[in-house]
Parts: structure tokens; sequence; C-alpha cells
């Protein structure tokens, strides 16, 4: 069996039965490299060398962490809690409820676009935005499954739609590759390319908000707990001065780390934690975000063992012979392999380098136009993406969601987003294939 396909069907297969994520790539990553002929001594020292490449984005989400509890310390959470709840009504009134559930998850939607193309700074935002709202949705009886469906849609597709922040930074990767790859195409055509399968997402948007709208029942949490009126309006001032400051050095240096390092040393001298308890409290943090920076770690030795194989671009030739002059069996084949390439990796961004170089000759053999070899090696891209239990845009929503420990990283969060957002990348890539 091809090493890829070995290992992402490992990986998945033991995170479905509830095996830790990081024991599950790291099974998947030894399995696969075995299969691809690689030696096991071979294997671990791939893997282990992978490990370095993502020690940079587990220290950041690590500081992330203990960024969002000392944002807490100030009280804006308690403030934002207590505005919310007012949403409510009166006694508890249905229409107060429909009313506030609407607010978190507009508000919630907008930001997460708004982090994508506004203001670039990714997931960052939500171990910040989302921990102190679980008090609100426990209150509410939100499905967080919903929650976390509507995340991951506000990560993804605006960058795979929208030329501007993360959104040019994918599409000119695309643009790049594919014009090595022998295709050279505007990059004003991306955009209109890729308009049917982020259709495709939005499609899955409104049937999650069908789906997961019952009432869910979440344990009352000790850690979201507040006291009303346990904030002041120093800690208010500094708390927005905090998240200003570690936006504004995050744009500037392009890093997360010392975005975060800046908003904690402004609530540092704020005042707002007291010396004495800012070690436990930054500590706290960091272990709310530390699953998602061992899976990183994890997935990037994953994918690194894949790329040594060789066997990406064996699959992808495999697909190919079985192809002939069949569009339509040669769209399907070539999402499907982007699928279970990009499940495995956990980045689009990473993925398209691998797949662009065969897929556009490929594409071009076939006979596909210029428009749909966008859609094709665009979409192939992006799946995985919004499923893959390796994709930070599966973490991101997981971390923050999973703060109270009453959120399941795969079946709460990929298990969902992959139904929603995978299976129509699938459908509507392969309608705009046929018809581009």
């Amino acid at each position: 069996m091809n090493a890829v396909i070995l290992a992402v069907l490992i990986m998945l297969v033991l995170s479905l039965l509830r095996v830790n994520v990081v024991l599950a790539l790291v099974a998947g990553a030894l399995a696969g490299g075995l299969a691809g002929g690689l030696s096991i001594d071979k294997t671990i020292e791939v893997f282990s060398n992978g490990l370095g490449g993502s020690a940079e984005v587990a220290l950041s989400y690590a500081l992330l962490g203990g960024f969002a509890l000392a944002i807490s310390a100030t009280g804006l959470p308690n403030l934002l809690v207590e505005w919310v709840l007012a949403k409510v009504g009166k006694n508890g009134e249905s229409r107060g409820k429909t009313l506030s559930k609407a607010l978190i998850i507009f508000s919630i939607l907008l930001m997460s676009i708004f982090s994508q193309n506004l203001i670039p700074i990714h997931i960052a935002f939500i171990p910040i935005l989302i921990p102190p709202l679980l008090k609100v949705m426990n209150e509410l009886q939100m499905d967080r499954r919903l929650i976390a469906s509507v995340l991951t849609f506000g990560l993804t597709a605006p960058y795979i739609l929208l030329p501007a922040g993360f959104g040019q930074i994918f599409q000119g990767i695309l643009a790049e590759n594919m014009e090595n790859s022998g295709l050279a195409v505007e990059m004003a055509d991306i955009p209109k390319a890729m308009l049917i399968p982020v259709a495709g997402m939005a499609a899955g948007l409104i049937v999650a908000l069908f789906v997961y709208r019952k009432k869910r029942d979440y344990r009352p949490s000790e850690l979201m707990e507040t006291e009303k009126g346990n904030y002041s309006k120093k800690g208010i001032i500094f708390a927005f001065i905090a998240i200003a400051a570690a936006l504004i050095v995050q744009l500037q240096l392009d890093s997360m780390i010392f975005g975060a390092l800046t908003g904690i040393f402004v609530i540092y001298i704020s005042g707002a934690i007291k010396w004495n308890e800012a070690d436990q409290l930054l500590t706290e943090g960091m272990k709310m975000m530390a699953f998602i920076g061992f899976v990183m770690l994890a997935a990037f030795g994953f994918a690194d063992v894949l790329k040594e194989t060789g066997d990406v671009e064996s699959l992808v030739e495999q697909a190919a012979a079985i192809i002939g002059d069949n569009k339509s069996l040669a769209a399907l084949l070539m999402l499907l392999v982007g699928l279970l390439v990009t499940m495995g990796i956990g980045s689009s961004f990473s993925t398209i380098p691998i797949i662009a170089t065969i897929f556009v000759p490929l594409s071009l053999e076939v006979g596909f136009s210029p428009m749909a070899t966008i859609a094709l090696v665009g979409t192939a891209a992006a799946l995985g993406d919004a499923g893959s239990p390796a994709s930070d845009s599966t973490l991101g929503p997981t971390a923050g969601l999973n703060a109270d420990g009453q959120h399941n990283h795969i079946w709460d969060t990929c298990v969902p987003t992959f139904l929603h957002y995978n299976i129509p990348l699938i459908l509507f890539g392969w309608l705009a294939a046929i018809i581009l």
C-alpha cells in the first residue's frame, strides 16, 4: 500500500478510536516511513528533525495561552460575560436567547474572517476571545460543535477566496507554483476560480447551523466562573492597550511570540497581575495551550516522513495512470489525492508546492482549462485543512473550546468540520473543474 494512504489511514482511525492525536501521528509516521522504504532508524531521524520546524509555533501558542489568562486577570472577560448575559433577556426569554446566540455566532464568524484578511493574526485571537465566552455558551446551552464549525469556516474560506492578508499569501503561492509547473495564471483569476468551491463551504456552514441548533448541556466549570463586577476601569483600559500592543508588535515583527510577550508585559506593568501570582497564572495559561503545541510538533514530523518516502508523488502518478482522458474521473481522483495529502500534512500552504508540480501537467494533458486547473489545484490544497487533526484550523478552535475540558478535538471539531467542509469542497471543486 502507498505509504501516504497507510500513514493517513492509521492516524485517522486511531484518532477516531480516541487514541491521543499525538500518539496517532507518531504511529502513522512510523508505519508510513517503514511502508515507504525507510528504515526504522531513518524514519525516527526524519521525524525528529521535523519537530524543530514547529518549535516556534508551539512556543507561540503556549505564550498566547499565558496572555489569554493574563487578560482574564484584568477583568475584561468578566465585563464581556456580563454584557452578553444581559442580552439573554429577562427571565431567560426565548427571543432574547435566540438573539444572543445569533450575536455570539456572528461576532465569532466576523472575528475569524478578519483574522485571515483584515487583521492577519490567524488563530491568535481564539484563546483570548473564546474561553471567557464558554460560560455564556453554557448558559445558552449552545452546541460547541457549531462554534467549531463557524471558527473553522472563518479560518479557511476567506484565505481561499479573498486576495488579502493570508489570502494574498495563499494565492501568491498558488500562482507561483502553477507558473513553475508550466501554467502561467493571473492572480485576478484565482478568486473567480475558487468562488464555486468556497460556495460549497458556505453551504456546509448553513447546514451546520441547522444540525447543531439544538440545546446541549455542559457542566459548570470553575475555570469559566466569574464574579459579577470583578473588574476595574483601569484593568479594562490596560486590557485593551495590551491587546492593541500585542497586535501591533505581531504585525510589525511577524511574530506571535513577541506579540504575546508584549501583551503580557503591558499587563504586568498595569498591576492587574500580582508579581507573586504571575508565574502560576502564566503556567496555567501555557498548560491550556500545551495540547495544540504537542500536536503541531508531531504533525511537522509526520509531514516530513511522508515527504521523505517520495510516495506523495507516487500516489499522484498512480492516480494519473488510471485516469486516461476521462475529465470527470480525473477531477475526482485529483481532489481525493489532495485530501489524503493535506490531511496528513495539515497545511494547505505546504501542500501546494507538492501537488502543483504534478497536478498542473496532468490537468493540461487531460484538457482542463486554466480556470478549471486553478480550481482543482486550489481546492486539492485546501482539502484537509478544515478537517485534519493536525491542522491549526482545527487545533485553534479546539484550544479555545476545550479550555474547560469538555470539547473533544476529533469528535467535536474534526469530524464536524470534515463533514461540513471537506465533502462540499470535493463536490463543488469537482463541479468547478467540469464547468469552468
